[in-house]
């Protein structure tokens, strides 16, 4: 059977971490849907300085499906430079329906557009009280936001102190040392679909130090009823660093649609400045109450429809149309019979060692349903260009393990992120092709032999293998282990006339070593390529102990000081074919010249 998902049209399903709220007037009353909304508001901004205490505002958001719905609100004060220098925040206490549910303003909201009683625009909730659930929020003023102008981050914390602790505090019915802990931006990490919590989990426990640390778990479900029709003030808004089998995602909401562009959130998504993200419509699922946490919003985010340019300080800003260049990572996993290919597109290069390793590791685990022990062969081949130059570059090796998926896919994130960090180099895809099985024999080696008086003569610690300086060693590997024995005979190794001794003879299983793609160029990289070891593949090497590279768990002691003792330093390197399984140990043996 083979399945071919290429990319997924389903939506992902986004277990929302930040607030978002975007808006356009209020037309229906307290939670009604909100009629007649124009695609594009355009909407007016109001200046900061005439927003004034205790000012009646509306707005609106989403709890469920598309359709924004109306809130009421009453404006408390204004902190000066409470966001950014000369961005202040305005605070305001909100009411709705849905806060009965959830104690207040949830994460999801954010970009949610509050209006004055004339229709203008005063801002977007963004922030909220580092306390927990309330209804009081920090707007960010859409004077800030309509040109995305400002140039630094907002504040981790917008403390609150005096007059402004002790209001906010009797409004949200808290201590005023509660509410003196302030204001946070509503938290909008990067939710992973596709995932499952516990690879997640993990991943970033185990994975490299290089992967996005800020990832939250989420699942995957059908595209919900969602276009770019619904991207209004007040809609939801999602945008994504890569989107597929796998989507790095936030959710949000639309602030204002105009001429073609959207802005919204109220504060930065990943604080990216300039950007490629791809720009969604989402369908909202329900608002989880705070009975399990802070509140939040679970929504399925549909296919791009367009450009997010901009992710600053203010909001998020983008261009519906065409969607951005994308690395396309594809992964075929072919087990037992049966063959997925699934896909996604990473708009941002940086998450390109993420999706990498995601990729495989979720399509491995959908075929194989179940933890992968036993075998892989896996191919990864990767094409872009570096300045103006197309290069191809690919690499199979065999893996062996009671969880191939983890053990592989963390490989791949290695790999992607070598290529990433190379000047000049744009990658247009990452593709693997994994089959793997259930046969968990391996090979191990039994014994290194050398042939001399016209018999194999196993080399020992206590027994060194014997040269003569312009002269041929002949040698033999022989393996045993759950795989069976084999023996496997090598080309003579040649010895040179000047040789002097000390000399070391050094061999090593692929499975026992270490090993990681090296350069600042696709040619060096090439190069790095070309002296890996395989997994199933062994290594000999024999020469003075300044140039062999010592098999790691060998018998390193035996050759303290030998290094005093070279005269020309050499090496000869011998690599075996790729065996039929995985290839463990080593030795670190000695060699008597005569």
């Amino acid at each position: 059977m083979t399945v071919h998902h290429r990319r997924r049209r389903a939506a992902s399903l986004i277990a929302v971490a930040a607030l978002g709220l975007s808006g356009q007037a209020v037309a229906g009353g307290l939670g009604s849907p909100a009629t007649a909304a124009p695609a594009e508001d355009c909407a007016s901004s109001v200046p900061v300085s005439e927003v004034t205490d205790g000012e009646s505002v509306t707005g609106l958001t989403v709890t469920r499906g598309t359709t924004p719905v109306g809130f009421t609100g009453e404006v408390l004060g204004v902190l000066e430079d409470g966001i950014a220098p000369d961005v202040d925040m305005i605070m305001a206490e909100l009411e709705m329906p849905e806060f009965a549910r959830t104690g207040g303003i949830w994460q999801g909201m954010s970009g949610s557009p509050v209006y004055a009683a004339d229709g203008r625009l005063i801002g977007a909730v963004a922030y909220g009280l580092s306390f927990g659930a309330s209804p009081i929020a920090g707007i960010t003023p859409y004077a800030e936001m309509d040109d995305l102008l400002a140039a630094e981050a907002p504040a981790e914390r917008i403390a609150l102190r005096g007059d402004d602790a002790r209001e906010v505090a009797d409004r949200a019915d808290i201590t005023p040392a509660q509410a003196s802990r302030g204001f946070t931006p509503l938290p909008l990490p990067l939710s992973v679909s596709g995932v499952a919590a516990g690879r997640l989990a993990r991943v970033q426990a185990d994975g490299p130090e290089f992967l996005q640390r800020a990832a939250a778990g989420g699942g995957t479900a059908s595209a919900a009823a969602a276009d770019a029709d619904t991207i209004v003030a007040g809609g939801n808004l999602a945008a994504s660093a890569a989107y597929g089998d796998v989507s790095f995602a936030g959710v949000g909401t639309a602030t204002s649609v105009c001429e073609g562009r959207v802005v919204g959130f109220g504060h930065p998504m990943a604080f990216l400045g300039t950007t490629t993200m791809g720009l969604h419509p989402a369908s909202a699922l329900f608002v989880q109450p705070e009975s399990v946490g802070a509140p939040f919003k679970v929504a399925n985010v549909a296919p791009p429809v367009g450009t997010i340019t901009d992710d600053r300080t203010t909001g998020i800003a983008g261009a519906f149309g065409p969607v951005p260049r994308a690395t396309d990572v594809t992964s075929t996993v072919t087990y037992d019979g049966s063959s997925r290919t699934g896909g996604t597109d990473v708009f941002v290069e940086d998450f390109l060692p993420d999706i990498a390793l995601y990729q495989t590791l979720v399509n491995q685990d959908r075929v194989v349903d179940g933890p992968a022990r036993g075998s892989e062969l896996l191919t990864w081949t990767v094409t872009g260009s570096e300045g103006d130059e197309p290069f191809e570059l690919s690499y199979t090796d065999r893996w062996s393990g009671r969880d191939l998926a983890f053990e592989t896919a963390i490989s791949l994130a290695e790999t992607a992120y070598s290529l990433r960090d190379i000047e000049g180099v744009s990658i247009d895809s990452f593709t693997t092709d994994a089959d793997v099985d259930d046969d968990q024999r391996t090979h191990t080696l039994d014994a290194v032999q050398q042939r001399r008086d016209g018999r194999w003569r196993t080399v020992t610690r206590k027994a060194p293998a014997v040269a003569r300086a312009g002269g041929n060693v002949a040698l033999r590997l022989v393996l045993d282990g759950t795989a069976g024995r084999r023996v496997i005979p090598l080309a003579p190794v040649a010895v040179p006339k000047r040789a002097r001794g000390p000399l070391v003879l050094s061999v090593q299983g692929g499975d026992g070593g270490w090993s990681m793609l090296s350069g600042s160029t696709v040619d060096e990289v090439r190069t790095s390529l070309d002296s890996q070891l395989r997994h199933d593949q062994l290594r000999v090497q024999l020469g003075t102990p300044d140039k062999v590279d010592r098999a790691y768990g060998g018998d390193d002691f035996f050759f303290l000081g030998f290094e005093r003792g070279a005269r020309l330093s050499f090496v000869r390197t011998r690599t075996t074919e790729p065996q039929s399984h995985v290839v463990s140990g080593t030795r670190n043996l000695r060699v008597r010249l005569r």
